[in-house]
């Protein structure tokens, strides 16, 4: 950036000490022989052309996004506990931290346990930026990356609290935000499978606790059979979370004991990405929900059968479970209701 465009730009740096060490800080919270990070030795020097972003999604003790700003040699850095806000109704917390080196801006890997920030370091998004605005108290800048683009602003609000707000409209126009609750779809019950057996899907009735799962920025919620927020089993909610990462996701599941372990079991996709799915039929819902790959210790995808409702039910005896639920691989979904789309068929009747 050239001396004319920087005093356009604003004169006054956010982060280090001005002509004294910019990476004191961060060499001071790092063992060069015990973390893969890189740690220059030499202090900062202004290179570069001071446009480079890069957004790192960092599973640390807590999941959340590092936006770092290329400036004056080092990486001007905030944490962003629920990452880039998409749409300008919402401001996400954005926390300052020290000033990175520039090789950081290509970093991946694994910092070891026990080393400040440990956890997986990788590359969520990466680019240029232009500068709008840089003071002490408010940084505007325009982003060109591959999932984020756009006009944001940086703007303190106490001690080391920034906020980060989107300037633009939306990215995605059609984007809609996760409903704040949503009653389940359920089964009628049945004494027999369809006789249409090829026009439906079926899956194992679990005999758990029904819990929606509403997941965004890393987190998650939980809504009861009646929509009412409830908690989570310790441990689950920040656990899925950071397995969606980024992604705004709403989930239909139930907490069920398998071999006297607490599993969450979903069973069916409501909301991807800012856009609902309750329309769209269930044999496409339950394929995304599989394209998640969603596995871990507390969760797990529930598994699905087109057409082949007596060996799922034989199946369920074999393994105590309550019946099957037979689903119409055509039907919608509908919030709230009894519906003769989806069935319940006990494995004794």
């Amino acid at each position: 950036m050239t001396p004319k465009k920087r005093k356009k730009d604003g004169e006054d740096r956010q982060g280090g000490d001005g002509g004294g060490d910019r990476l004191a800080a961060y060499r001071g919270k790092r063992d060069p022989g015990r973390t893969p990070e890189p740690v220059p030795e030499e202090k900062a020097l202004p290179h570069g052309d001071d446009d480079t972003f890069v957004v790192q999604e960092h599973h640390a003790s807590s999941l959340h996004w590092d936006l770092r700003l290329e400036r004056d040699g080092v990486l001007v850095s905030w944490a962003v506990p629920k990452g880039l806000p998409w749409s300008p109704d919402t401001n996400h917390l954005a926390v300052h931290t020290e000033d990175h080196p520039l090789e950081y801006a290509t970093f991946e890997g694994e910092i070891p346990r026990g080393e400040y920030g440990a956890g997986t370091m990788t590359i969520w998004d990466r680019g240029t930026y232009e500068t709008e605005k840089w003071s002490e108290r408010e940084v505007k800048i325009v982003i060109h990356g591959s999932r984020v683009s756009g006009r944001y602003v940086l703007f303190r609000t106490r001690g080391k609290n920034w906020m980060i707000h989107r300037m633009d409209p939306p990215a995605d126009p059609g984007a809609e935000p996760l409903p704040d609750s949503l009653r389940p779809m359920r089964p009628v019950e049945k004494a027999r499978l369809p006789r249409d057996q090829e026009a439906w899907g079926f899956e194992f009735a679990w005999g758990g606790r029904r819990m929606p799962a509403y997941v965004e920025g890393g987190r998650t919620r939980f809504t009861d059979d009646r929509g009412r927020a409830v908690d989570g089993p310790g441990g689950l909610g920040s656990r899925l979370g950071a397995s969606l990462g980024a992604r705004p996701v709403l989930l239909d599941g139930e907490l069920a004991v398998l071999e006297g372990r607490e599993i969450y079991m979903i069973y069916d996709l409501l909301h991807l990405d800012g856009h609902p799915l309750l329309d769209v039929p269930y044999r496409e819902r339950r394929e995304r929900l599989d394209e998640l790959d969603l596995s871990g210790p507390r969760w797990q995808t529930a598994p699905w059968f087109p057409g082949d409702g007596d060996a799922v039910r034989l199946a369920a005896a074999d393994q105590g479970l309550p019946g099957v639920v037979a689903k119409r691989l055509d039907s919608s979904y509908e919030p709230g209701e009894d519906s003769g789309a989806w069935r319940f068929i006990p494995v004794t009747s």
